[in-house]
């Protein structure tokens, strides 16, 4: 059977940037988009009802953490806001949980660090080739959605998120199911260091049975909704809403 890790690392290893210009190029045609949608779908159910639910992520000692952690895309939001959080060590910043919740969160960051944590070691992996292994802790977000208390129409959570891209500010989601997994976690330490802003700061999503554009960085705001249309395009994130990713990237 072949994995997306197997098949990414494939592309990423033997396909040229004309290859991939074609295939943006394919992209952009209605039908094939819809055809593709529509696979995805299909490959998200196949994986669902073969992949054991409960399963964790491969977990790694500390002799396997990389050198270098590597930052991608954002590695400092740009804003007054962001800023004046930065500058002041995030001190007063505060994390919303809202939506379709009982009881609506604000939650300062010595109050995120003094709940229950989890630290786990696990690789990343990201949909451009590269992979890295580093060690996160944080709160896992059962924590959260425990304190919060869904309510019966609840089906996502949608991660709002401090960077901007040309489109809109970084939005990221994930199910329920994923959600409650026992290594999804918002981290804000990385190797016994307190997560640096190139990799996040103060907060970001850690969902381990996914690649590494779901883990959302510089989460802000959590959501839980009903459906995925009242955010972007209604794909559920920003690369799948602008850049045609897959809304399920589970490895």
């Amino acid at each position: 059977m072949i994995t997306r890790r197997k098949l990414i690392g494939s592309i990423a290893a033997g396909a040229g940037g004309l290859m991939m210009s074609g295939c943006n190029k394919i992209n952009t045609d209605p039908k094939v988009r819809t055809l593709l949608q529509s696979a995805e779908g299909l490959t998200m159910r196949a994986q669902r009802i073969i992949a054991d639910r409960s399963a964790l992520a491969p977990e790694f000692s500390r002799t396997d953490l990389s050198p270098v952690f590597r930052a991608n895309g954002t590695r400092i939001p740009v804003g007054t806001d962001y800023e004046a959080h930065r500058l002041a060590n995030f001190e007063n910043w505060r994390l919303t949980f809202d939506g379709l919740v009982a009881r609506p969160l604000s939650l300062s960051l010595a109050q995120i660090r003094s709940m229950p944590r989890r630290t786990q070691i696990t690789r990343h992996d990201c949909v451009e080739g590269w992979s890295a292994i580093g060690q996160w802790t944080g709160v896992p977000l059962k924590v959260l959605l425990d304190q919060a208390g869904l309510r019966s129409g609840a089906r996502y959570l949608i991660f709002h998120c401090a960077d901007r891209y040309t489109q809109a500010n970084y939005y990221e989601s994930i199910d329920l199911i994923d959600a409650f997994h026992p290594q999804t976690i918002l981290a804000w330490a990385l190797n016994d260091e307190i997560l640096p802003v190139a990799n996040g700061a103060p907060l970001r999503l850690r969902v381990e049975r996914q690649l590494g554009y779901k883990h959302a960085k510089y989460v802000q705001r959590i959501e839980a909704v009903a459906n995925l249309t009242s955010q972007g395009l209604g794909r559920g994130g920003y690369w799948e809403d602008y850049h045609d990713y897959e809304w399920y990237a589970g490895i």
